[in-house]
């Protein structure tokens, strides 16, 4: 199948679509003898394409898993500063990497795969992945700060879209979002004068943390993968 170059890397888990595009920028891709271009097509099965004068890996085989996340693991693949990474937690042969983040003092449902392609549809902002948030809180949630919650709040960084809020009691609220703005929960929180003392993160796209506990992780099941291979579809 013809396919532009950045996806036939990013399929076959040599990089990134967006490092695939260093990749080429920096002349080390060839297709039939030929320094490949951004914008450039091939097809796999019949044309040659070389990564620095070597054969691309197969296809890689994807996998998915969801993990609930503990507090105090820093959601990335390394960590300079010597850190717990979400990986410590899996012993499995594939690189797998995190969809998006969650802080280190924040837990909850962590999606992780190999998957490129999939990892960049659930990530871009107009797909408006819903992301569903149990906080724990001081102070008090008044039904005016519920509904500033509700329409959106101004921060260093812009207006946030409007969530979905409800007060499950005088000490835990839940927020339903879709952006993925840095510490964006906290900071929402923050600006309506509640400081939060816990999080987590209870849904992520549809997957839910039921029979988890933290620490844990599961693959899939096959109605999940193909609910979110959906995202992949549509451009």
């Amino acid at each position: 199948m013809i396919e532009r170059l950045q996806k036939i890397l990013a399929q076959r888990n040599v990089a990134s679509r967006r490092a695939a595009e260093q990749l080429i920028l920096a002349g080390r891709l060839t297709v039939n003898g030929r320094t490949g271009q951004l914008g450039d097509k091939a097809d796999p099965d019949c044309d040659v394409i070389l990564l620095d004068g070597q054969l691309l890996p197969p296809l890689a085989e994807f996998r998915y898993f969801l993990l609930y996340k503990p507090v105090g693991y820093i959601t990335s693949a390394h960590d300079e500063r010597g850190r717990r990474t979400v990986l410590d937690l899996f012993h499995t042969k594939e690189r797998l990497y995190p969809v998006g983040r969650l802080d280190y003092a924040t837990s909850g449902a962590l999606l992780l795969t190999n998957d490129g392609e999939l990892t960049n549809a659930l990530l871009h902002p107009r797909r408006e992945i819903v992301k569903v948030y149990q906080c724990a809180f001081r102070g008090r949630l008044t039904k005016d700060k519920l509904r500033q919650l509700e329409r959106g709040i101004l921060l260093e960084d812009g207006w946030t879209a409007p969530a979905r809020a409800r007060k499950i009691n005088d000490a835990v609220v839940e927020l339903a979002i879709h952006e993925g703005r840095n510490r964006q929960v906290r900071r929402m929180m923050a600006a309506i004068g509640l400081e939060v003392s816990w999080l987590n993160r209870v849904s992520f796209a549809g997957l839910t943390l039921q029979g988890l506990k933290p620490g844990q992780w599961r693959e899939l099941t096959e109605q999940e993968l193909e609910r979110l291979l959906e995202f992949k579809k549509s451009k």
